[in-house]
């Protein structure tokens, strides 16, 4: 399994990784298979999202905030309760077909990183399999 390190900057941010992956997905010498991203942490996710305008990515941010409150009655003592539902919402892992060595998403297709309890250091594993 391989590991890419994240250090957001932000509260809340939705971050571009889809090259990075593939540079793990390179250096594996991979060519046909699936590619498993999966989040190791309870306040960030992980999506696959249209990635050309960055717009989307802001607008995706603005609807979880709209749908999940901070204003909510939380009773998590971290104070961290709308981060973690929006993770939960966004989800933990996203898996990519791959032939012949490349991530197989549609053409304005990107993986997103998910941040909501930022700024962080995070990690994210990619595991490749058949």
């Amino acid at each position: 399994m391989n590991a890419l390190t994240l250090s957001t900057s932000q509260r809340e941010e939705f971050r571009n990784i889809t090259a990075q992956i593939q540079q793990v997905v390179q250096e594996t010498d991979a060519l046909d298979g699936i590619c498993l991203v999966f989040c190791p942490h309870t306040t960030a996710g992980l999506t696959i999202n249209e990635c050309a305008d960055p717009d989307v990515a802001g607008d995706m941010v603005m609807a979880l905030r709209t749908i999940v409150p901070d204003t909510l009655p939380w009773r998590h003592g971290e104070g961290n309760s709308p981060a973690h539902v929006r993770a939960s919402l966004m989800g933990s892992s996203v898996r990519i077909p791959l032939q012949k060595g490349r991530l197989q998403l549609g053409r304005w297709q990107g993986v997103f990183f998910c941040e909501f309890d930022g700024p962080r250091t995070r990690n994210v594993w990619v595991q490749i399999g058949s």
